[in-house]
Order: structure tokens, then sequence, then C-alpha cells
């Protein structure tokens, strides 16, 4: 297996840096849009054979050292006998039941858990399970945060019993608060969910908007590594990190709408800032846009796999 990505989580890569992209599987993929046009998200998430599939595309066109399960945040939200909504161009919608309760969550998310099996049977690079932050479920989805970090708890350690090799939790949402209310509504229900994913050995990484913002309170959690939007530099956060925590990101995805010679200047500058850093994984500051072309993503990515 290629263990780049899993290395560079240990601080302990010594070759060049890992690459893999935020929503790599999405819609700027024809692949990708030719299985939508036969299929509803919903399908593709809840069919093993077709979640596993649009997993491995960005694997199979742009050769990225880690697949990242397709599935989406709310997901959860069907735990708690809730349905799911995506209407083309409009934000995701939760409906839940007049009185929601946690139901095996085991049962519910089963199709998961079997994509992830699928996946694990042929995959050639670590693969990475997800769930959202509590606070950021709890902006689509009116739950209890405690409700929604001990659905997120048992989720994770049953995405890890099914064979992820590391974890990654979305809090997006915590970009829009201050440091007060980010401890008040977000650290301590990560924490929870880390400490319990602790005895597990499994690396994860935090992504939060705005995560620089928010050293403070990120670096006191047991954490693998930090994802970074494009905030500040990765050389100015690579400073404020212990250097027992990796790091990944950060550039600003409206680059892949630029001209490939200006992505691979601005790739390559991003390299040279972290050279020698043994915990750097290359990403995004977010996830990629949908409307960019192939061409500028495989630029992005070819640029690192070149590197040394």
């Amino acid at each position: 297996m290629n263990t780049l990505f899993l290395d560079a989580l240990h601080c302990r890569n010594t070759r060049r840096p890992p690459v893999w992209l935020m929503r790599q599987a999405g819609r700027y993929l024809p692949e990708y849009r030719a299985l939508r046009a036969s299929h509803s998200l919903l399908e593709l998430f809840h069919t093993p054979q077709l979640a596993a599939a649009v997993t491995r595309l960005p694997l199979d066109r742009l050769g990225v050292d880690a697949a990242i399960l397709f599935s989406d945040i709310l997901v959860i939200a069907e735990a708690f006998g809730g349905s799911l909504h995506f209407e083309d161009g409009c934000k995701p919608r939760v409906v839940l039941p007049p009185s929601p309760r946690l139901r095996s969550v085991r049962e519910t998310l089963a199709y998961v858990f079997e994509t992830i099996r699928l996946l694990k049977k042929t995959l050639t690079v670590p693969l990475i399970g997800f769930c959202g932050g509590p606070f950021t479920v709890a902006r689509y989805a009116e739950l209890p945060l405690e409700e929604i970090t001990r659905a997120s708890i048992e989720y994770l350690l049953l995405q890890i019993e099914a064979g992820v090799d590391a974890v990654q939790l979305f809090d997006t949402w915590a970009g829009e608060l201050g440091a007060e209310a980010f401890a008040a509504y977000c650290s301590d229900h990560l924490s929870k969910i880390l400490r319990a994913l602790e005895p597990t050995h499994v690396p994860v990484v935090v992504f939060c908007k705005g995560a620089s913002r928010f050293l403070g309170a990120l670096g006191q959690l047991p954490l693998r590594a930090i994802s970074f939007d494009a905030e500040q530099e990765m050389q100015q956060l690579r400073r404020l990190v212990p250097p027992s925590v990796a790091v990944q990101g950060n550039l600003d995805p409206s680059l892949l709408r630029q001209a490939p010679s200006h992505i691979q200047s601005e790739v390559l500058r991003l390299l040279e800032s972290m050279q020698g850093e043994r915990g750097f994984i290359v990403n995004l500051g977010h996830g990629v846009p949908p409307d960019v072309p192939v061409a500028h993503v495989k630029c992005f990515v070819d640029t690192v796999l070149a590197s040394h």
C-alpha cells in the first residue's frame, strides 16, 4: 500500500508530501456526471457498489495518495429517523420526525460500512472515513449537540471497524464563530469524539474553516492533524502547530480556475515553503469547486507527484 498519507499523519514522512483533495470525487469529473445522469445523489450514497465506484474515480484519474469515502456528513441524521433532500443549487435539507431519537447506527447506516468493506478489498491507498462536527451537523438538523456527538462516536467507531485507515472531522461551519463560541459549541464535542476514538489508534484530522483562529483550543485536542483553509500561509501555521501534529492544506480552491501555469507556480511555492516537513499533506483549503476543468485539478496533483 502507498503509505505516504499515513506516514505524514504521524510526522515521519521523508519522501515527497502526499496529496489528496477534499471533494475529489465530485461534479468536476465527467465520469461522476455520467453516473448522476442516471442516479440520484441518495442512490449513489445508499448503493455500496456505486458509492465505492465514485470513491475510486479520482484514484484512477488523478493518482492521489488517499481515497475519501463517498458519502455526506448529513447521513448521520438517518440514524435519528431523518430524511435527506438534495435539490440542485439548494442547501441540503434534513427532515426529522416530530420526536427524533437515536436508532441503531449499525443498522441504519449499514450501507456506509458495506461501501468501506468493498473498497478495502482493492484499494492500494489509505481510505479516509469521516463525519461532520456536531455544530456543523446541527446547522442542518435541529438535534441536540450531545446527541449528535454520541451518534458520531458510534458512527466513526463502526467506520473504523469496517476498515477505514484514517478519519476526518468536518466542522466547516465553525468558521462563523468567535473564539468563545468555538469553545462553547465546538471544541468540547470534538474532544469527546476524539477521546472516544483514541483507543483505536486510527489517526484523526480535524478540518474547520477559520482553524487558524482556534489554534489554542485545537491544540488541546488529541488529534493527529489539523486541516487548514487559506486564511494564512501554511509556513506560518506550521510554526504555530506542535511538531508532533501534522498540517494539511491549504491552497485556495479558486486557484483551480486559473491557468495551469499559475496553478503549477502556486503549488511549487507551497511545496518550497514546506520543504523538509515530515508532517505535511497537500490539499486545498476547502473542497474542489464543481466548475473547474479536470485538467486543472490534474495539474495541481501532478505538480505534487513530480516533486522530490
